[in-house]
């Protein structure tokens, strides 16, 4: 299992792409997110063929503003490419297909949906309102072998997902978690309230400015590690 991720930022982080990850998991690589800057990072490194498929945390431009993008391009511009969108549940599977018939007109065209536990070890963790009121929102905790990897998507709260995961067997467990430096930020997990996890998880911030990290945050952020980024890995691979 692998993340490489395709930006880190928020919403209005365009300088370092909102926050979206390849993942490949089990002999396939999913999308996990895709904002409004996906579509031409993919672009640019000739990676839109590679998108088998798509898993949404929820519906915010920041995280779907590239799905129709990425949609047509693998309809009209890559051989036998139809993405599949991995759904949790019907009432979002809708609601999906709702934000892409306003766009595509007949998503099923261009698109085919599957239900989440068609591919196993993919489990997703309901945070209805704990992003913006009414809501719908996901994390999702990936289990492959020996490793357990959990993603936040967007919360202000960070309980649902450690009492979620202290409820699974014990094993070792990343957490790509997003954060925000700002006690204001109720959209967002404040990175102090993370730090009582720290002595059982290893703890990635995520959908952030890191520019503003401050002196006495302990986490480290996903931005600064080459082995999780795209941009790192490509340079890797060059060298």
């Amino acid at each position: 299992m692998k993340f490489t991720f395709l930006g880190t930022g928020g919403a209005f982080d365009v300088a370092y792409g909102n926050s979206a990850a390849l993942v490949e998991f089990k002999g396939h690589t999913i999308l996990l997110d895709c904002g409004f800057t996906v579509y031409p990072t993919l672009r640019q490194h000739q990676l839109t063929s590679k998108v088998e498929y798509i898993l949404l945390t929820h519906l915010h431009n920041d995280h779907t503003g590239s799905l129709a993008n990425i949609l047509l391009h693998c309809h009209y511009y890559n051989t036998n490419c139809k993405p599949i969108i991995l759904y949790p549940d019907d009432d979002f599977r809708d609601e999906v297909y709702e934000f892409l018939r306003l766009q595509v007109q007949k998503p099923e065209n261009y698109v085919d949906f599957t239900p989440l536990s068609e591919l196993p070890g993919i489990t997703a963790i309901d945070t209805f309102g704990l992003h913006t009121e009414k809501l719908q929102t996901y994390a999702y905790v990936f289990e492959e072998n020996a490793e357990r990897v959990a993603f936040s998507g967007d919360i202000g709260q960070p309980d649902a997902l450690f009492a979620f995961l202290r409820g699974m067997p014990p094993k070792a467990t990343t957490v790509f978690h997003d954060i925000t430096f700002s006690e204001q930020n109720s959209t967002h997990t404040y990175y102090k309230k993370l730090i009582p996890m720290m002595q059982d998880y290893h703890i990635y911030g995520y959908h952030c400015d890191p520019s503003q990290s401050p002196e006495d945050n302990p986490f480290q952020l996903v931005h600064h590690q080459p082995h999780l980024m795209l941009s790192g890995r490509l340079q890797e691979a060059m060298n």
